[in-house]
């Protein structure tokens, strides 16, 4: 099959604010063949969209070139399909008026009838005849993304590139979007580039995966292979030997090149120290972390949570029952809206119980407070504090005996666990999300709770920076052993971190479903379970569960 993309030594730079110049694109070479889809895997930052922004024609190379059917691209043009990874839809309009404007910009040598035909035939690709008048609020954030891949096919590109559209959304939402990529790609056999950071997303839909090098100055580092038969169902891949292994061979390929950049640049690294049974944690943590009940430390029983609506009271959550030992870490999982951030937030005191209780260290729950550190989805820092200022909040609470001295190092104890010992001093609003993240890890921490709660602390991130903040909240949880429950759309997470997945059904009326025990010996890492079949096994267990609940609220597979 002849090439019908070629990229060769393609590079970008930009100048900075300050005059210096960034390499964001350091030689780029990849031939594409006509009808194959190729997935683009890369870090954050590592010029992904810089890439599919030149192929599309909106950023112009600086070196090399690139070729479509051997001809130069220059400027964007109808060959070429783009969905971006936010919606860019005009709210008011319609699904059928925003299709409308690419298909009558594109197509002005064809009829109305014709252009019509053509909307009505994309819309339906993409499951949505049945919302042809609504507008973009009245959708969902997967309809809206189906309404740009749409858009982008009614084109008729030669090529359709996806910036990572599918990485604002939800788990469930996310693989019911990645179906519908598969079913356009063998219904319509176009040429697809898709950009992602999630690899088992390139598995499930790529021909070759082609890794980019870390910024900066990106190159392709690696390109895969992938032979797996389709169409491919995410449980059966899971059982599949090829899978696993070309699944491993790609995360240890990626781990190199974080430990090479980490190598080079020493940025984000946490520092080699002792155990902590050789460095013991100061005094005024370890007084205030003292408990007395071990065994049934942390008791959800017959938990409801109850909303009042116009049409009457909803149920969200009923008959939560749980029981947690002192120490133990339980993720749960569940598809959007089955309760899992509602049970949560009422175990942190921010939300009232309807009906039931939740006891901790043998002391009701009522309210909100310092003995149970919530750490968000987004890392909620006072943005013109530093680091140190915006963990020093919490500590200067928790610890009001404690002398200067000593609360200055319960910060630095944490910021030098998270990785952030070289960044106390910089200002929360100068930090990436990563960075962020990490302040807002080592703030819960440093504040000794009874109990830690995580409400998919990394879900605004990046599948390869998410991995490198899980090791870091594995490194400080195996230090200190605190309490801790941690809600996750992310199956791989839910058994690294667990001690017990809980698995909740579909809301409203949620409750627990299954409750899986992980016995993984611990300190675990992630190559090393990558080669367990014990954790495929407990994945395979996870995923067969969610698929069963993926029918919609309240609704378990026949």
């Amino acid at each position: 099959m002849a090439d019908i993309l070629s990229l060769k030594n393609v590079t970008k730079r930009y100048s900075g604010k300050t005059g210096g110049v960034s390499e964001v694109l350091g030689g780029i070479d990849l031939d594409v063949r006509e009808g194959e889809f190729i997935a683009i895997l890369g870090f954050s930052g590592a010029g992904k969209t810089t890439l599919i922004s030149t192929i599309a024609g909106l950023v112009e190379p600086d070196g090399g070139e690139i070729l479509l059917k051997g001809q130069p691209v220059s400027g964007p043009g109808k060959d070429r399909g783009l969905v971006f990874q936010s919606y860019s839809l005009f709210p008011w309009l319609t699904v059928e008026q925003n299709v409308a404007l690419a298909v009558d910009s594109v197509h002005k040598d064809r009829s109305a009838e014709e252009r019509k035909a053509l909307i009505k035939q994309k819309v339906q690709l993409v499951g949505l005849g049945h919302a042809m008048e609504r507008k973009p609020a009245q959708l969902s954030g997967g309809m809206r993304q189906r309404v740009a891949v749409a858009r982008a096919l009614a084109m008729e590109p030669e090529i359709l590139l996806l910036d990572e559209p599918l990485s604002a959304l939800d788990a469930l939402t996310r693989a019911k979007l990645q179906d519908e990529i598969e079913r356009i790609r063998y219904e319509e056999k176009r040429t697809i580039l898709l950009v992602t950071n999630d690899v088992d997303e390139a598995l499930l839909l790529a021909d070759r995966v082609a890794v980019l090098t870390p910024a900066p100055a990106a190159r392709i580092g690696q390109i895969f292979d992938v032979t797996l038969p389709r169409p491919r169902d995410r449980e059966a891949v899971n059982d599949s030997p090829e899978f696993r292994a070309l699944r491993t061979q790609i995360v240890d390929y990626l781990g190199s090149l974080v430990a090479a950049a980490a190598t080079d640049s020493n940025v984000e690294t946490l520092p080699n120290i002792t155990p902590l049974d050789l460095a013991p944690l100061p005094k005024a943590y370890v007084d205030a972390a003292k408990g007395n009940n071990a065994r049934r430390y942390l008791e959800f029983y017959n938990l409801h949570k109850v909303y009042p609506t116009p049409k009457g009271p909803l149920t969200v959550v009923e008959n939560f029952n749980l029981l947690m030992d002192k120490g133990e870490f339980v993720s749960l999982i569940g598809h959007s809206g089955c309760g899992k951030s509602t049970v949560l937030t009422m175990a942190s005191g921010l939300n009232p119980i309807s009906k039931g209780s939740i006891i901790l260290d043998n002391r009701e729950v009522d309210v909100a407070g310092p003995d149970k550190a919530v750490v968000f989805q987004a890392p909620s820092l006072m943005p013109w504090l530093t680091a140190r200022q915006n963990v020093s909040l919490g500590v200067e609470r928790v610890y009001p005996h404690a002398s200067r001295a000593e609360r200055r190092e319960i910060v630095d104890y944490y910021l030098d666990r998270v990785g952030l010992a070289d960044a106390k001093d910089k200002l929360a609003a100068e930090m990436s999300n990563g960075m962020r993240q990490r302040v807002g890890i080592a703030r819960a921490f440093a504040l000794s709770p009874r109990l830690l709660l995580l409400d998919e602390p990394f879900g605004m991130l990046d599948s390869l920076t998410r991995w490198d903040l899980q090791d870091v909240l594995v490194e400080v949880w195996n230090r200190t052993k605190v309490t801790a429950i941690m809600v996750t759309h992310d199956v791989d997470e839910a058994i690294l971190l667990a001690d017990r997945v809980v698995m909740m059904t579909n809301g409203p009326r949620a409750t627990i479903g299954k409750i899986l025990k992980v016995d993984l010996p611990r300190p675990r890492d992630r190559k090393t379970l990558l080669k367990d079949p014990q954790f495929y096994a407990y994945r395979q267990e996870v995923l067969h569960f969610l698929a069963e609940y993926d029918h919609g609220p309240g609704v378990k597979a026949a």
